[in-house]
Formats: structure tokens, sequence, C-alpha cells
């Protein structure tokens, strides 16, 4: 899974996707041609009463057992492991998520200069990856504690 996406669709895209109520929790969704990880980025999320459209910050902590003698936790932005404990509690329904993406990268391995290869999905509809989101009013993120935001990986 890749660490650089983009999502240049407009609002309107996404939400022409969702029948019933949508809120836009995001405001006016700007184009983002680059979103590493630890950047904001818009999420989809199934509410009681509709669909919302929010913003995420990508990244989620690091399992304890990998933060042994390390200084800071970089964090986690794709997660294979489903079993493992440390996730099990972040993968319920409440905390999935869909991530709205028009291209996405992966390293090029056919380069020497370590440069990217971009993907784009076929046709003019947006595209979504899975995810899961950490989120709500007490959660702070994992690279900035002092801010409340919704942490988020695929």
């Amino acid at each position: 899974m890749c660490n650089l996406y983009s999502h240049t669709r407009p609002l309107d895209a996404v939400r022409s996707l969702f029948d019933g109520p949508f809120e836009n929790m995001a405001g006016n969704l700007a184009a983002q041609t680059e979103i590493y990880p630890d950047y904001r980025a818009p999420i989809v999320r199934s509410l009681e009463s509709g669909v919302s459209l929010s913003l995420g910050r990508w990244g989620m902590p690091t399992p304890p057992q990998y933060l042994i003698g390390k200084k800071t936790d970089r964090g986690v932005t794709n997660i294979r492991n489903t079993a493992s404990p440390h996730w099990r509690r972040w993968l319920l329904p409440e905390h999935r998520c869909l991530v709205p993406f028009t291209t996405f990268s992966e390293p090029d391995i056919r380069r020497t200069d370590r440069g990217n290869c971009w993907y784009r999905p076929t046709g003019d509809s947006p595209a979504f990856f899975a995810g899961i989101g950490r989120g709500g009013p007490r959660c702070a993120s994992w690279r900035r504690a002092r801010r409340r935001t919704i942490s988020l990986a695929f």
C-alpha cells in the first residue's frame, strides 16, 4: 500500500455517490495533489443520521512492542495484521471509513533514482481506500498530542 496519494475530485463528485443525508464537516474541499502520512485528508463515514465527510490525519499509533528503544513513534499507515490485539479495537464497524483518492503511488523499482510510479483507476468515478478511523472528542492524534483529531490507516 502506498505512502503517497492524491485527491483532486470536487466535493459534489463524492456526495453524488451516496443516497440520503450527507453532512459536510470538511468545508471547502481543496484539491490535494500530494497526501503523505500525517497530512489531513478527507474521509467518509457512515453515521446514524446518514453519511459524513470530514478530515482525518493519516496515521495510527505503532504497537508498543515495535517502539522498544525508540524515541519517537513514527506511526503506522498500513495495517496488515488484523489479528493483532493492538488493532482489534479499531476494526469494529463504527471505526470504518472510506478514503477518497484520485491517484496513488508506489516506489518504481525499475528506476534507480527512487522515483514513484503513479496509478489511476479507470473511468471517471471517485475511488476509495478502505480505512479505519481512530477519532472522537477524546482522541488525540498519535503525533500531535495537543490537537484533537481523527487518525486513520488503510
